[in-house]
């Protein structure tokens, strides 16, 4: 009897063990998934520019970056400025080039000459789609 056992337990370990073998080792059918990093050393996320606050050179708060376009060559044309509000009430959004805008230390937005009257007397900006 404890032969047939012991034969038993042979012939299941010898199918078995391919299997365990084969998980242990992963599926090659079932790649898995890798996360890689990457650090930007020179550039700024658009997250950090929109919403932030725009300041001409005298320190003097002229807008808020509402929005961003892009050019067909990817590159950042235009920036969409909130003017005029009063607690987020009542303003209007105006285009500027985006050269005309400097990111400085800490992502602080600058307008250098930029001041409220002259955003305010700009076009609207009107969203198609």
């Amino acid at each position: 009897m404890t032969r047939i056992l012991a034969g038993a337990l042979v012939v299941s370990f010898a199918l078995i063990a391919p299997v365990l073998a084969q998980q242990m080792q992963g599926n090659p059918a079932d790649p898995k998934v890798e996360v890689s990093s990457v650090r930007l050393e020179n550039g700024i996320r658009a997250s950090k520019i929109i919403g932030a606050t725009v300041y001409n050179e005298q320190n003097e708060q002229v807008g808020t970056v509402s929005d961003l376009f892009l050019s067909r060559q990817n590159q950042v044309a235009m920036a969409v400025l909130s003017v005029g509000s009063f607690l987020g009430i009542g303003g209007k959004l105006v285009s500027v080039p985006f050269d005309k805008i400097q990111i400085g230390d800490g992502n602080k937005v600058v307008m250098p000459g930029g001041s409220k009257d002259e955003l305010k007397n700009m076009p609207s900006v009107e969203y198609n789609g």
